[in-house]
């Protein structure tokens, strides 16, 4: 049992590290760099959230 929790509480914090990696990725993309993409600051958001915490 106890194993079990800290397998998750890994696991959690890894996909923390993960997603905060990606919005700070995200967050360092200037406006003209979204445009040249044609993407939405927020869409990409949503979709990192929606790709991690499903």
């Amino acid at each position: 049992m106890f194993d079990t929790i800290v397998s998750r509480a890994r696991d959690s914090i890894a996909k923390r590290r993960r997603y905060n990696q990606l919005i700070n990725e995200i967050s360092g993309l200037t406006d003209r760099d979204l445009a040249d993409m044609r993407a939405s600051r927020s869409e990409m958001i949503y979709q990192i959230r929606r790709q991690i915490y499903g």
